[in-house]
């Protein structure tokens, strides 16, 4: 007789599962040592902005006993920060504020730390004169971070590999917006990074891209929303972003015939930005995928991969693909944005 399938979890207790892996994650030295910043991020904005109550409560509780943590380890900027460094102590500032946690003196010496980059040190280009650079490697294996045009490691000779534009432009979009954010100018400005909008379109289409290239793709687009909606606060207009909101919907079935949590997530969680509800089939579609896929262990992806970072990533996306949100209305996170979108 064959034994009836394993009933599937509803969202709250896969949500909480998840969770608690992180937790897990974020409690043992190689994890926190790491990734303590972007752990503290993933609690604080889950506390910040979900709309159960009880999931509030929990996330911002993790959040602050991993900044206990983080104070204690790292008490005051050292004056040779890396600029890796600063954007540590930025993100844990930035999401201690989402909590409603401010400390202004230590604001000021991230701030002086900052002013010692520009936006070469910190992006890899410069964004008020040039677009996103696709001739940025990504660190080295070795650990050395070359110099931008690079095509072999000048420490190990190993051959490097090239970030695409959409990478670039996503991590320029998230450090110049979580900095500015907190009052900080680290390198560039926000609006100087997402003024080359346009000249990121087209998307990439159709299956026979790059499957990388057209996740870096998908990436960038849902961090414009990201950084449009003050990170899941706000709920934006199609009408802001008809070419990006296509795209977005365009590919949610593609990422559940590759089995892919980790962007299935953020174009869920942007989706519902963008005013779709539970009850949409793209919704229901990846929601269901999400629900059926997560691992014994609470987590999503792939349960043997080796990078912290990414199993802890996928599960957070995953986390914000099911979870609700206490929308503050329809608005942008700086109105001034507005009008840019529409020219």
């Amino acid at each position: 007789m064959t034994e009836a399938p394993e009933p599937i979890a509803s969202s709250e207790t896969s949500i909480k599962r998840g969770l608690d892996f992180i937790y897990r994650i974020a409690s043992k030295p190689e994890g926190f040592d790491n990734y303590g910043s972007l752990l503290i991020c993933c609690f604080a904005l889950i506390g910040a902005t979900s709309r159960d109550a009880s999931l509030r409560q929990l996330a911002r509780s993790r959040a602050q006993k991993l900044a206990q943590r983080w104070s204690r380890l790292h008490p005051v900027v050292p004056p040779d920060a890396t600029a890796d460094l600063v954007l540590d102590f930025v993100l844990v500032r930035y999401a201690l504020s989402r909590l409603g946690l401010r400390d202004v003196a230590f604001n000021t010496q991230i701030r002086t730390a900052a002013e010692r980059f520009s936006g070469q040190d910190l992006l890899g280009f410069n964004p008020v004169s040039e677009p996103p650079a696709n001739d940025l490697s990504y660190r080295c294996d070795c650990g050395r971070k070359n110099q931008r045009g690079r095509t072999f490691c000048k420490q190990c000779r190993r051959r490097l590999e090239i970030q695409s534009r959409y990478r670039v432009w996503m991590e320029a979009l998230v450090k110049t917006y979580v900095s500015e954010r907190c009052g900080i100018l680290f390198g560039a400005r926000y609006l100087d990074v997402l003024k080359w909008l346009p000249t990121m379109r087209p998307y990439p289409v159709g299956a026979n891209e790059n499957v990388e290239f057209l996740r870096d793709a998908i990436y960038a687009v849902t961090h414009i929303v990201y950084t449009l909606n003050d990170y899941s606060t706000y709920r934006l207009s199609p009408r802001w972003l008809p070419r990006e909101f296509a795209f977005l919907q365009a590919n949610v079935a593609g990422a559940c015939e590759r089995k892919d949590p980790e962007v299935l997530g953020e174009l869920l969680d942007s989706l519902k930005a963008f005013g779709l509800r539970a009850s949409h089939p793209l919704i229901m579609r990846g929601t269901g995928y999400l629900l059926a896929e997560q691992n014994e262990d609470g987590s999503w992806g792939d349960p043997d991969e080796e990078s912290i970072r990414t199993r802890c990533h996928t599960t957070w996306t995953a986390i914000d693909g099911l979870r609700t949100y206490a929308w503050r209305g329809e608005r942008l996170s700086r109105p001034e944005i507005k009008s840019i979108l529409k020219r």
